[in-house]
């Protein structure tokens, strides 16, 4: 089991979780690997025994289009991961947008059937540096008790639009601690992730995906590398996703201080990620 433990003076609180020693690590090798790797079609038996699935075929057998399993290796007592589709490569970025909506649907399920069990965190890691430890992509949803502290951010308000659709807009905040963060966000107030409509799901894929596709023509452009980066879905009243593209690492300065040293103003993000064709 988790264990937390708080800071006497601050109340924050750290999460102890020995069995996060034991993951596999092959993200840095980006050869395919579908026969060696748990998350590909048929290798479901190589998974704990899934708790959700989109599409045909029998539990555990392949014919999945997105598959919910429990985490090997918990950060907390409850601990899921999303694996985005049976492609080895392609993540929410570069998949069909019908793929993305699945996978958002999926979070929206998901969060629907944790939500009472605690504080719900879905997040994504794609890339090495960014935190994932195997290379097919996928998400994962944690659930933190209530009683737990979480230093997280409120939604921040809406500056520096970079585009819009019927019910989301795509920012970068003037509170931005990353270069080209962005953020997606209901128009208007909002309740928690899992208040979502049906017909909210789909244009919520479409937002996340151009977003990202945005984030990735300036990165790639700039670091001639992969695309790396890490998202994650408020857990709590007017939700937002933030996403936090890996331009730079953090150092002495900002572990030593808790400021964040942003090296590109969030206007000018903004006006570059407009002009970025998708």
């Amino acid at each position: 089991m988790a264990k937390y433990v708080p800071d006497i003076k601050t109340q924050r609180w750290v999460v102890i979780a020995p069995a996060r020693t034991t993951r596999p690590v092959d993200v840095k090798d980006s050869t395919p690997k579908p026969l060696g790797c748990p998350f590909c079609e048929g290798n479901e038996s190589a998974t704990p025994p899934e708790v959700y699935r989109v599409g045909p075929g029998e539990k555990d057998k392949p014919g999945w289009q997105v598959r919910v399993v429990p985490n090997l290796f918990p950060i907390t007592d409850t601990h899921e991961v999303f694996i985005h589709s049976p492609n080895h490569e392609f993540s929410v970025h570069n998949l069909s947008i019908d793929q993305v909506t699945r996978i958002v649907s999926s979070y929206r399920d998901r969060y629907r059937a944790h939500e009472h069990d605690g504080q719900v965190i879905i997040f994504c890691n794609h890339g090495a540096h960014a935190g994932a430890s195997l290379a097919h992509p996928h998400s994962q949803l944690v659930v933190v008790p209530k009683q737990i502290n979480l230093d997280s951010l409120s939604r921040e308000p809406i500056n520096n639009v970079v585009e819009t659709n019927d019910f989301f807009v795509m920012y970068c905040p003037d509170f931005s601690q990353w270069p080209y963060e962005t953020w997606v966000s209901p128009k208007g107030q909002s309740g928690k992730f899992g208040d979502i409509e049906d017909g909210q799901i789909k244009d919520l894929a479409d937002v996340l995906q151009r977003s990202l596709r945005r984030i990735e023509k300036v990165f790639t452009a700039q670091k001639k590398e992969s695309f790396v980066y890490n998202y994650y879905i408020s857990h709590g009243d007017n939700w937002f996703i933030r996403i936090i593209p890996r331009f730079i690492h953090r150092a002495g300065f900002e572990l030593g201080t808790g400021l964040n040293v942003n090296v590109v103003d969030p206007t000018e993000a903004a006006k570059e990620l407009q002009n970025v064709t998708i």
